[in-house]
């Protein structure tokens, strides 16, 4: 287990920003704004939460990562990156043919993924599941985590897998919902509201647990307080902003599901590069 000083965590999560922009830009599609809000949450998992080996992919101890709204899988392969499973020169074959880097994650071609995923709304039951087998097996030191997004939750297949998860009181699974407030189509609430998560979740026999998705710190201390709850599934509603990081594409649903061209690419880096303009930097 890493200890990362909170300065380290956010050069990780920055460097994964950038990486996301350059892969869009190469692979001219795919999902910009839900990628970019989630570096922070993923540095938190992969540097300091997660029990993990990228040396060693399979570690029969590692905990599980299910990444339920599988359009984001850019910044988990970003982070991937980052943390030693594989060269960063390889995030440049998003979406290309072959590649293990599909715009969808698929578990057979990359060693590190859980789950296959493409449907909305499937992964929090592929965890559940996953939850009931490690106790089943005896593994009690091994936990599931799901992220999840906050428009798949429109789907019903969540709410019976919700339900499947108190019933079963599996307390070695953490769900962590990315309330980013926008999906492909609009804001949530002008889509499909979905009101007070949080009591829909309480309602269903959930522990809920809120957190600016935004800080890393305050992410790591949240998760390490789910870590403690017992006999009840965990949700932890992540309050992030939609593109974080470029200020252009922030709170923009347009940004959900297109990549940035040359141009809008080059700024945003500039600014990633330049944190916002606090540094000068040689990108200028």
């Amino acid at each position: 287990m890493h200890h990362y000083s909170s300065e380290q965590l956010e050069v990780f999560a920055n460097n994964i920003r950038e990486n996301i922009i350059e892969m869009l830009l190469e692979a001219k599609s795919g999902h910009t704004a839900g990628p970019l809000d989630l570096a922070d949450i993923y540095t938190a998992l992969f540097f300091e939460i997660l029990k993990h080996d990228p040396k060693n992919p399979n570690w029969e101890e590692r905990d599980l990562l299910v990444v339920s709204n599988g359009h984001t899988i850019p910044v988990c392969y970003a982070t991937m990156a980052e943390a030693g499973y594989f060269p960063k020169k390889e995030l440049l074959t998003l979406r290309k043919l072959g590649s293990r880097l599909q715009g969808h994650p698929e578990r057979l071609r990359l060693p590190g993924l859980e789950t296959t995923s493409g449907p909305l709304g499937s992964g929090l039951s592929q965890a559940a599941g996953m939850a009931l087998a490690l106790r089943l097996n005896n593994q009690l030191n091994r936990r599931v985590y799901v992220i999840m997004g906050d428009g798949e939750i429109d789907e019903g297949n969540v709410w019976e897998a919700a339900m499947f998860c108190a019933k079963n009181k599996l307390d070695n699974l953490i769900a962590i919902i990315d309330r980013n407030n926008i999906q492909i189509d609009g804001f949530t609430e002008d889509v499909m509201p979905l009101d007070s998560i949080k009591a829909r979740f309480e309602a269903f026999n959930w522990y809920v647990l809120e957190v600016d998705g935004n800080n890393i710190e305050s992410v790591i201390d949240t998760i390490i307080m789910a870590q403690a709850i017992e006999f009840k599934p965990v949700l932890i509603l992540a309050h992030t902003i939609a593109g974080k990081g470029v200020d252009f594409m922030e709170n923009n649903y347009s940004w959900h599901g297109k990549p940035p061209n040359s141009e809008e690419a080059k700024k945003a880096l500039h600014e990633l590069r330049t944190l916002g303009g606090r540094i000068r930097s040689e990108h200028q």
